[in-house]
């Protein structure tokens, strides 16, 4: 159940808003669409003043993924370290038999591999043996940092730049159907945790190749995906047009 936008917020204390981001929007623009709103909010005049009170949010997602995303303000942007935390369960598919340069769409397919020899039962038992605490190495087209600049940065700038294996725990991998080249999977794991490093990995498990061609978060510790709203219905809601 979808919960209702209020117009009795009180941005300045601080709520806690779940957003839905939308297809090739970044955690930037979804923000910024926040943002707008709230500041264009009339109870946020105060003594004939507007605030600012600050926004942020708790969890980077890619362009091309979809899902929860969850945007603080006022105070309770002092717990986005905490909220940043809490286990995430995502839902998406991998394509097979291909790599790409970012291991999602970003880039267009680089590599081809034979998937002849993969079956329905080696697709499976390779997922649970990604289960545990483990090393992952991030994507070189992210935003982890390497002597003061994003990886992607470096990446499209030709650099070769090796990025550091960092321990994360993949506490549930189920996969939910098989129609290959294309394989649908849940995932529950801890914070960051890469699901194209895992579209990679899974590729080389499977001695073949991987890419991540969709992805969408369903939770955060126990906040929904089905309790969020568009930052359109956001704004809209809040900022209602006479």
């Amino acid at each position: 159940m979808r919960y209702a936008v209020s117009m009795s917020y009180n941005f300045y204390s601080g709520e806690t808003l779940l957003i839905d981001k939308p297809y090739t929007w970044s955690s930037f623009q979804a923000v910024n669409k926040i943002k707008y709103a709230i500041k264009n909010h009339s109870s946020l005049i105060l003594n004939g003043v507007k605030t600012k009170p600050k926004v942020g949010h708790a969890g980077t997602l890619d362009p091309l993924a979809t899902g929860l995303l969850i945007v603080c303000t006022g105070k309770k942007t002092k717990s986005i370290n905490e909220l940043m935390g809490l286990e995430k369960e995502y839902t998406g598919t991998f394509f097979l038999g291909a790599t790409t340069p970012c291991f999602d769409l970003e880039k267009p397919i680089d590599q081809t591999f034979p998937t002849e020899h993969i079956t329905e039962g080696l697709i499976k038992q390779t997922a649970k043996n990604f289960i545990g605490i483990q090393q992952q190495v991030p994507p070189l087209f992210s935003a982890v940092m390497v002597n003061g600049k994003r990886a992607y940065e470096l990446a499209r700038q030709g650099a070769d730049t090796e990025l550091k294996p960092r321990e994360i725990d993949i506490k549930e991998f189920e996969i939910t159907n098989i129609n290959l080249p294309n394989v649908d999977f849940r995932i529950v794991c801890t914070k960051g945790t890469y699901i194209r490093s895992i579209a990679r990995d899974f590729g080389l498990a499977l001695n073949s190749g991987a890419h991540l061609t969709k992805l969408c978060r369903t939770r955060i510790g126990h906040f929904l995906l089905q309790d969020a709203v568009t930052p359109q219905t956001f704004a809209e809601t809040l900022n209602p047009k006479n």
